[in-house]
């Protein structure tokens, strides 16, 4: 019993730890970040952005000019201490012009953490340095609990361990030196939290071949009113497998040019637009997918209101109450042939939408050779995009209402490749491969969240590096899944005995969901690794 208290309580202090702080700042007015400061450089927080190109079009960003200061650098101090055991990563946007750099530095970002309730806030420092390309934007991530880092102080403990630390400093092209350098930095967050949302409750494995789950999904393809998709687009969207079909556990949605007639039209292209049957609202959707290539296509993973008012949708002849914009859209992912790697996410609401301002993204060099996790994390009072844990945009009105915030409601889960009209006539066909589509939301504090009637039982709990699980006849044979606090499934086998000794000693320390599915129904437990 005293195990068990234990492990609510400790559960309970990392919950409450990882909703401490959130700290952003795009250096336009919506951020949390009111204190920079510069020492030994020029600082400006409200700069008129001279390189709005590539991944970054705001209007202003930071400022920052060593003109050749030994230790110049700018810092903020957050008012409260950080807790990296459940969110230690601080992702920022920096742009380097070559002709500002003198000397023979390297090129490279620090950010460093430090007590600057210290009268000497350097001496417990933690530092993690990154390379940077010049003349471009690029996002660089910083993640305390994965990356290198440099102890000030080498007898000091792993930072994931340490609850010193308040105030973040950022310098170019290191320090002890006269050189001169200009940066310029946007978007700084801190923000990828231990997620609330550890319950999968909706999930499509995309398992097997052939035709999907039409218990999950639904084939839109009925035109709009004009005989055609807006945006100008000009595919059909067909329910025929050539169109979209499982292989190999993923499942593809093909555009492809061929002339095909439907509802009256010809059209030169054809893919597919499936809408989920599960509508929710708050949590965290993963989608672990490849994108397709070609100027002019345009995949998109994307969620529309449940209430939405469109003619041949799954859910508007029995929800219908409203029009677009006014049900809002979530745009988790798109992507754009003809500006291959870059992945955008955007939100659709009275206040602004089509060209909305709401909106920003990053690149992916491999976008559309490997796979990688899109995801959102919507609560009530905000919305956080995400590329591999990467965030890149945070939707936060400091009003909201029905004309910026239809998001108090049930949506619905979209996945669609469509055609541009500026696409190339060398273009053949192309698809989205979706390994799964996942929603998690919050689970109740407990330790078996099922009847049991399989007798599970997992010991010792904590465990150090292996974990036994046993009960009864029943569970031979069932699928054990492990999954992080952030809902990503770690691991999955088979129990081929009454009494199970597993070895997790690959995992790192932190709490863990399992999930075993038997016979009965599924049984989920919470552990913590020590």
């Amino acid at each position: 019993m005293r195990n068990l208290l234990s492990f609510f309580l400790l559960f309970y202090v990392l919950t409450i730890h990882s909703q401490v702080q959130t700290l952003s700042d795009n250096f336009e007015g919506s951020g949390n970040i009111n204190n920079w400061y510069g020492d030994g450089c020029f600082l400006d927080s409200q700069y008129a952005n001279p390189h709005q190109i590539g991944i970054n079009n705001s209007a202003t960003v930071l400022q920052y000019s060593d003109t050749g200061g030994q230790y110049a650098n700018v810092r903020f101090d957050a008012g409260s201490n950080f807790n990296l055991t459940t969110n230690s990563t601080f992702t920022l946007k920096v742009y380097v012009p070559s002709a500002s750099i003198t000397g023979g530095q390297l090129n490279q970002i620090s950010l460093k953490l430090q007590n600057g309730s210290l009268s000497e806030p350097w001496s417990t420092q933690c530092e993690i340095i990154k390379p940077i390309v010049l003349d471009q934007w690029q996002v660089i991530s910083f993640d305390f609990a994965n990356d290198a880092y440099v102890n000030l102080n080498p007898n000091a403990a792993n930072p994931v361990d340490r609850f010193d630390f308040n105030r973040v400093l950022l310098q170019l092209n290191g320090e002890n030196n006269n050189a001169h350098v200009t940066c310029y930095i946007d978007d700084f967050q801190y923000n990828v939290t231990a997620s609330t949302f550890n319950n999968l409750v909706w999930s499509d494995e995309f398992d097997g071949n052939g035709a999907i789950n039409s218990n999950n999904w639904f084939y839109q393809t009925q035109l709009p009113s004009g005989g055609s998709w807006h945006n100008g687009e000009l595919q059909h969207y067909t329910n025929r497998p050539i169109n979209s079909y499982l292989s190999n556990g993923v499942f593809n949605i093909v555009a492809k040019k061929e002339a095909y007639y439907s509802q009256g039209q010809t059209k030169q292209y054809t893919s597919a637009r499936v809408n989920s049957k599960f509508a929710f609202k708050y949590g965290r959707v993963e989608v672990r997918a490849k994108l397709p290539t070609g100027a002019g296509t345009w995949p998109a993973i994307w969620m529309l209101g449940k209430n939405v008012i469109e003619p041949g949708s799954f859910w508007s002849s029995s929800n219908g109450t409203v029009y677009w914009p006014a049900c809002g859209e979530i745009d988790i992912m798109e992507h754009w042939g003809n500006n291959q790697n870059y992945v955008q996410s955007a939100m659709h609401t009275p206040s602004s939408f089509g060209g909305t301002v709401n909106r920003a993204g990053q690149t992916i060099p491999t976008a559309s050779s490997q796979f990688h996790i899109y995801a959102l994390e919507w609560t009530a009072d905000r919305m956080v995009f995400s590329v591999d844990n990467v965030v890149h945009y945070i939707y936060n009105p400091s009003v909201k209402n029905a004309n910026t915030w239809p998001f108090d409601a049930q949506q619905y889960i979209l996945l669609n490749v469509a055609i541009e009209p500026s696409v190339t006539p060398s273009f053949a066909q192309s698809a989205i491969e979706v390994d799964y589509v996942r929603v998690f939301q919050q689970n109740a504090l407990a330790i078996v969240t099922s009847l049991n009637k399989d007798a599970i039982n997992l010991y010792p709990n904590p465990f150090e590096d292996r974990l036994t699980i046993t009960g009864n006849t029943n569970i031979l044979g069932s699928r054990v899944k492990i999954y992080s606090i952030l809902g990503q499934q770690l691991q999955s086998f088979l129990l081929n005995e009454l009494e199970n000794n597993i070895d997790l000693s690959d995992l790192q320390n932190g709490i863990y969901l399992i999930k075993i599915e038997t016979q009965n129904g599924s049984n989920s437990f919470r552990v913590i690794k020590n």
